[in-house]
């Protein structure tokens, strides 16, 4: 049942610090991929993201979530304006793709990119550094070894297409909802 008059001030910061906090650490983690796959091994790369991004994913999840449900109690869907429409929806659509990337995504990526590390350690591969490090000895590899080939494909659309569209989405959405917050504030 939506809560009659305006939220008192501990519920606004309260939503204004898990919002920020959530696109923050989006921000953060998404800038530090870069960071780490060119300071790193590609081994140590996938370890970190195997050990960090169910975190992440939750976090996120965790965050959108209760946005949606404090802005959702304070702004009944019979009453909200187009702004507010904007705002309730990029909520709701940051809780459903952090959900497919904490539930599905996240750990799908996780068992493929195992194999695939067990199938290059067999091939003395992955303690490279670098993104682009020693490329063509991969495609040698993807020709030579099909289920190598067959990893690399469904790593491809889980990590660098689903989960990434859905993490850029959310980044998007958070960031949305924090101009519409900044534009309604009164004083600063």
């Amino acid at each position: 049942m939506p809560t009659e008059g305006d939220p008192t001030a501990l519920v606004k910061a309260a939503h204004l610090i898990i919002l920020s906090t959530s696109w923050g650490m989006q921000i953060w983690v998404s800038l530090s991929g870069f960071v780490l796959i060119n300071t790193v091994s590609r081994h140590n790369f996938g370890l970190v993201q195997r050990s960090l991004f169910p975190y992440y994913f939750y976090t996120v999840l965790g965050g959108s979530f209760l946005n949606l449900a404090l802005y959702a109690l304070y702004h009944p869907h019979e009453l909200l304006n187009n702004d507010e429409a904007v705002q309730i929806t990029s909520f709701f659509i940051c809780v459903i793709l952090s959900a497919f990337n904490a539930q599905w995504f996240g750990e799908t990526t996780t068992q493929i990119m195992l194999e695939m590390h067990q199938i290059k350690n067999e091939h003395h591969l992955g303690q490279e550094v670098g993104f682009g490090s020693d490329r063509e000895l991969y495609k040698k590899l993807q020709k030579k070894d099909p289920k190598y080939q067959k990893l690399s494909q469904r790593f491809v659309k889980f990590h660098d297409v689903l989960s990434m569209v859905c993490n850029l989405v959310c980044v998007f959405c958070n960031g949305l909802n924090l101009l519409y917050t900044a534009a309604n504030l009164k004083t600063f």
